[in-house]
C-alpha cells in the first residue's frame, strides 16, 4: 500500500507541475559534442547555432553531468547514467528511461542516429556512427525505436512525440569542425525549427558535455512556439531537461530527473 500510495502522490505532482508547463506536440532533441558555451555562443564559426539562440531560450548556466560522453547521454535519457563512467560498448541496460515512460501513457519516441546502417543495430560502430552517443541502443526491448536518421520523416507531423537526433562524429563537432557541425544543423534541422514555430513543437538542440575548459557548463536552447526568446540564467542540466519533458506529458521525473527543478520562466 506504501508503494502503491508513493506512486499516487508521484503522478499527483507531475500533474500538478505539468499544467505550469506548455505540452508540445512534439519534441526534437539534438545533441552535439564536446564544447563549451564559449566555444560556440558568439562564435562566427557557428553562425546557425547563434542564430537559433537569438529566435529562442538560450540557457547561460547549463551544464553536463561528468565525463565522458556516454553517461550524459544515459542521463538525459533515463535520468541516472547506470554507474557507467565510460564510453564502454556495449551495454545492456533495464529499467525506465524517457521511451518505456512515453510508452506506458500511449506516446511514442524514437531516437534517429546518423550513419546507423539499420533499425536496431547492436554494433558498437559503422564508419561515423558511435553507439556511445544512442542510449537507447543499450535497451533491447527499444529496438524498434532505434533508427536511422534516414527514416527522419519529410512530413513533420509523422514524428513521435519526443526524438532524439544524433549526428555522427562527423557532424556533431567530434571529429568535425563546429562550422561543420553548425552547416549541418541548418540543413538538417532548420526545417522543423521553422515549422515547429507554427505547429506547437519544440526543438531543444544540447550539448553532451563540455571540452573540460569550463566546468561542463553547455549551450542548451530551445525554440518553438510555446517559448519566448531571450537569454536565462537558471541553472540547467541533463537532468532538468528531461524531467521537464516528461512533467510535459504529465509523467513524473525518472531517477535523478525527479530531483531536478523543471525549467520554467521561459515558455509564453
Amino acid at each position: 500500500m506504501r508503494f502503491v500510495s508513493g506512486l499516487l502522490l508521484l503522478c499527483a505532482a507531475a500533474q500538478v507541475q505539468s499544467a505550469a508547463l506548455p505540452r508540445p506536440d512534439h519534441i526534437v532533441i539534438v545533441i552535439e559534442e564536446n564544447k563549451s558555451y564559449s566555444q560556440i555562443i558568439g562564435n562566427p564559426d557557428a553562425p546557425y547555432i547563434n542564430a537559433l539562440a537569438q529566435r529562442g531560450a538560450l540557457f547561460t548556466n547549463s551544464h553536463g553531468i561528468t565525463h565522458p560522453s556516454q553517461p550524459n547521454y544515459l542521463a538525459l535519457f533515463s535520468g541516472s547514467t547506470r554507474g557507467i563512467g565510460s564510453n564502454t560498448c556495449p551495454l545492456d541496460l533495464s529499467g525506465d528511461n524517457l521511451a518505456s515512460a512515453l510508452q506506458e501513457k500511449e506516446l511514442s519516441f524514437i531516437s534517429y542516429s546518423e550513419s546507423m546502417p539499420t533499425t536496431g543495430y547492436p554494433g558498437c560502430r559503422y564508419g561515423a556512427y558511435m553507439r556511445k552517443h544512442n542510449p537507447v541502443a543499450n535497451w533491447k526491448e527499444l529496438a524498434s525505436a532505434n533508427q536511422p536518421l534516414t527514416a527522419w520523416p519529410r512530413d513533420y507531423t509523422k514524428l513521435p512525440t519526443v526524438s532524439f537526433v544524433v549526428p555522427d562524429q562527423r557532424h556533431d563537432m567530434h571529429d568535425g569542425s563546429i562550422a561543420q557541425g553548425d552547416a549541418w544543423l541548418k540543413q538538417n534541422i532548420e526545417g522543423y525549427a521553422q515549422w515547429a514555430m507554427d505547429n506547437n513543437s519544440l526543438l531543444i538542440v544540447t550539448f553532451d558535455e563540455d571540452d573540460g575548459s569550463e566546468g561542463n557548463r553547455i549551450v542548451t536552447l530551445f525554440v518553438g512556439q510555446m517559448v519566448k526568446p531571450g537569454k536565462y540564467a537558471q541553472r540547467i542540466d541533463h537532468y532538468s531537461v528531461l524531467g521537464t519533458i516528461l512533467h510535459m506529458h504529465g509523467l513524473p521525473g525518472l531517477n535523478e530527473s525527479a530531483r531536478a527543478e523543471t525549467i520554467g520562466g521561459v515558455w509564453r
